[in-house]
């Protein structure tokens, strides 16, 4: 059984009550929505440009030498080849390769002689980890969390071992060895 309760009609001052309180909460949502929409597009949207970082990117090496004990030479043989690729949150990583090795006679890599394994050794590095920058976007420091040479695990360089220096589409690293051995690496831009 469906009871009916009687209505009672409205008098004029609840009515305009009424419609004055749905009017101005649908006038606060849409504010309210308004500002949600404005805050999260400016946010979204925003093109101010992050810090200067004039070393984000990709490298190319073209040359590298060492010097020491009154001798220049190839750091990466005749054909050196690698890349060093800085990204925009602060990581690196670099591979440097002499181009010119020979292939190991196995097709294991854990199996060279004892000559293919040094050769391979003097002849390549492959680090990785964080850098930094510094107000103006250089370069001013790195810490290696990997590399094949496991005695820089952990390292922390500054400018004081390892400067890098850019100019255009030109990068130069400079960085010495523990024994004092300095070592010039020239990059080039990937475009």
């Amino acid at each position: 059984m469906r009871f009916n309760r009687p209505r009672l009609a409205p008098n004029s001052v609840q009515t305009a009550t009424a419609r004055t309180e749905r009017k101005s909460n649908t006038l606060s949502l849409r504010a309210l929505l308004i500002a949600l929409v404005s805050v999260v597009t400016l946010l979204s949207c925003s093109t101010a440009p992050g810090p200067r970082n004039e070393v984000v990117g990709t490298w190319r090496m073209t040359s590298a030498q060492t010097e020491g004990n009154g001798r220049t030479e190839l750091a990466y043989g005749e054909q050196p080849s690698g890349m060093l690729a800085f990204t925009p949150d602060m990581r690196y990583v670099e591979v440097l390769t002499d181009a010119s090795l020979p292939p190991f006679a196995s097709e294991v890599r854990g199996e060279g002689t004892d000559q293919e394994n040094r050769a391979a050794m003097a002849g390549s590095i492959g680090m990785f980890g964080t850098y930094t920058v510094d107000a103006q976007g250089r370069f001013s420091g790195n810490r290696v969390e990997g590399a094949t040479f496991p005695n820089w695990v952990g390292d922390v360089r500054t400018t004081d071992d390892l400067s890098i220096v850019v100019r255009g589409d030109r990068m130069t690293e400079n960085f010495t060895r523990p024994d004092g051995t300095r070592i010039t690496i020239t990059f080039e831009r990937v475009r």
